[in-house]
């Protein structure tokens, strides 16, 4: 099957990957998570985050959001986030489902929210007719590839934690991030105020399984309860947990998410050198947005697929993978050149 540009998730799995699953296939262990294995990958995440991190594995990045903010709230709170959010709006409701809470989309900038935006939500405190301001959740990366740096983490944090509440991280794209910023993870999440963390895999090589982390175990006391009820308790735990064991001790992380941000700046220069695109922001990690004439689009398509992200303006995302290539990149500029 053809690699294309619509999603790092159509990416398939890197070997490594399936080498440690493979290499737990052996023997009977405890289900549930009562195994080595699983102990081992829970101490690299305290090793990474601090020793008094909390982690909860689940199968994927939509029931690591869920168990995160519904550990966080009850159901009379509300959840402030940005409109591009893929808890507002790639989540078919999961989170309200789930958590019963109201979701509060703020107008985002490039992807981001800034202290100013989220501060108009915030109000109606001790108000039994207004749902209560519980959780802000923003995304690293961006749904728009754009990224947060450690600074504007922690002014949101600052003024979350002084109206009592709590800051969570969708990141699904995490270490893309990190790479970006050149930074660990733990400088701008659990040190830059963060509270709970979706920490992703999918779309870096894994197969499948996220973790929530949790940087107060005071929070996180009924969790694994939550965890259960929302059908997000693998009861074969090792073969998700496995899987973050080359992924943080080899790096793979590291040269996964690296090579797909490489290929998606080499995108972006290459597209600059045509006539008749317009890039829409900065690439900052994996993902270049751009306005594209629409009567080609259609045609792009069938060479290299790709979504459409604004059909209003026209505008298109690709976002790169661990397993693009330079020649993906070549061919299919050469191929968007001929059609304009």
């Amino acid at each position: 099957m053809k690699r294309g540009f619509a999603s790092d998730n159509n990416a398939g799995v890197h070997p490594a990957i399936f080498e440690a699953m493979i290499a737990a296939n052996d023997g009977h262990v405890v289900g549930y998570g009562g195994d080595p294995i699983t102990a081992e990958s829970i101490s690299i995440f305290k090793n990474e985050f601090g020793q008094d991190t909390d982690v909860y594995f689940v199968f994927n990045g939509t029931g690591a959001n869920v168990l995160g903010l519904s550990t966080l709230t009850n159901s009379f709170n509300s959840i402030v986030c940005a409109d591009t959010a893929h808890i507002q709006v790639d989540e078919c409701g999961a989170p309200e489902k789930f958590t019963g809470c109201k979701l509060l989309p703020v107008k985002s900038e490039k992807g981001k929210i800034s202290p100013d935006r989220i501060a108009e939500y915030l109000h109606g405190f001790d108000f039994e007719h207004h749902a209560q301001p519980g959780v802000v959740s923003i995304s690293q990366a961006t749904e728009l590839g754009t990224l947060y740096g450690v600074d504007e983490i922690k002014s949101i944090a600052e003024l979350v934690h002084s109206h009592g509440m709590y800051l969570h991280m969708d990141g699904a794209r995490i270490a893309n991030a990190a790479v970006a910023l050149d930074l660990p993870f733990r400088a701008f999440t659990k040190d830059a105020g963060v509270d709970v963390l979706s920490f992703g895999g999918t779309k870096n090589g894994m197969m499948m399984g996220e973790a929530v982390l949790f940087f107060n175990s005071d929070l996180s006391k009924n969790t694994k309860y939550l965890r259960k009820q929302s059908m997000q308790l693998f009861s074969k735990m090792r073969f998700v947990s496995a899987q973050f064991l080359p992924y943080f001790k080899d790096e793979l992380w590291k040269k996964n998410a690296s090579h797909a941000n490489k290929m998606a700046l080499l995108l972006e220069q290459e597209v600059l050198k045509v006539d008749g695109i317009t890039l829409t922001q900065k690439t900052e990690a994996n993902g270049v947005f751009a306005i594209v004439p629409p009567d080609i689009i259609p045609k792009l398509q069938e060479k290299y697929f790709f979504y459409v992200w604004d059909e209003s303006r026209s505008e298109v995302r690709w976002m790169t993978s661990f397993d693009t290539t330079e020649e993906d990149i070549y061919d299919f500029v050469s191929i968007l050149k001929s059609l304009l």
